[in-house]
């Protein structure tokens, strides 16, 4: 680990983007350029102490998940990315893993969809990057550790995030999108067969899921597709979206967006999230 060229490289990554780059209100009173460590901190999910220390030569060596992290939230180029984890004594993700790379190009699709919940997927199903009306939507994914940020993890072992609403499926819902999330998984194990955090994914779901086991074993592959679906939202009560599926093919990563018509109820409770965002209107008055 480089601690003084990376702490250099973590500067001037920093003071070379704005606050509007993130989609963060650039406030007054703003002495230095760029972005400040403590906004740097709240995108990458790590707290302002950590950045700190890391500017300063004297930090820990980050892991994997915190690399991956600081290079979505400094907006990174693959280069750039793997220079970091040079820098930090880590191997950059190798050809053949999966991609969890945000690449500064989807993210400025995913800021430009402000008005929309919407987020980032990779080929084995991880939660990578959302806006804030995904957050208004579904539930904050900053309050899950990254390693549980993965909808078949999810589906099938229950982990859970704190949600302002969730998917309402029927039966025939609940099986066409279980194995909808089977099928795409298992299609990502054939192109990556060598990545083995997908491997160990695969392994946990089995030993852990008597119903994905059984829907692997079943030998269904496919594609993440678009679809509608229906939130039980705690605020909006039910509502029906469309759900459709945006493939990047250069980092086989998914852009997932609901959106409804225009003049629509659900389009109207889409206005009304944008502006409530994630406040509790049911909370008692103070």
């Amino acid at each position: 680990m480089n601690r003084d060229e990376l702490a250099r490289a973590l500067r001037r990554w920093r003071e070379r983007l704005a606050p509007a780059d993130l989609g963060l209100s650039a406030g007054v009173r703003r002495r230095t350029p760029g972005l400040r460590r403590e906004e740097v901190a709240l995108v990458a999910g790590v707290s302002v102490d950590y950045v700190v220390r890391l500017e300063q030569g004297r930090g820990p060596r980050p892991s994997e998940q915190v690399l991956a992290s600081l290079a979505r939230a400094l907006r990174l180029d693959d280069d750039e990315r793997d220079q970091l984890y040079h820098l930090a004594g880590s191997a950059p993700p190798a050809p053949g893993r999966v991609d969890t790379h945000v690449r500064p190009s989807v993210q400025r699709l995913l800021d430009r969809l402000a008005d929309l919940p919407t987020m980032v997927m990779s080929a084995k199903s991880d939660v990578l990057a959302w806006n804030a009306m995904s957050s208004a939507l579904l539930g904050d994914w900053a309050e899950l550790p990254a390693r549980e940020r993965n909808l078949a993890r999810m589906r099938f072992l229950g982990v859970s995030v704190p949600r302002r609403g969730r998917v309402a499926l029927s039966d025939a819902e609940h099986e066409e999108t279980s194995a909808q999330t089977v099928a795409s998984l298992r299609s990502a194990a054939a192109r990556y067969p060598t990545d083995p955090d997908l491997a160990a994914l695969v392994r946990e779901l089995r030993a852990g899921s008597e119903e994905f086991a059984r829907l692997w074993d079943s030998g269904i592959t496919g594609h993440w597709r678009s679809h509608r679906k229906t939130i039980d939202h705690d605020q909006l009560g039910l509502v029906t979206l469309d759900c459709d599926t945006l493939h990047v093919p250069d980092s086989d990563q998914s852009v997932i967006v609901y959106s409804a018509g225009p003049g629509t109820p659900e389009a109207e409770a889409l206005a009304l999230l944008r502006v409530v965002g994630t406040q509790d209107l049911n909370a008692p008055a103070r």
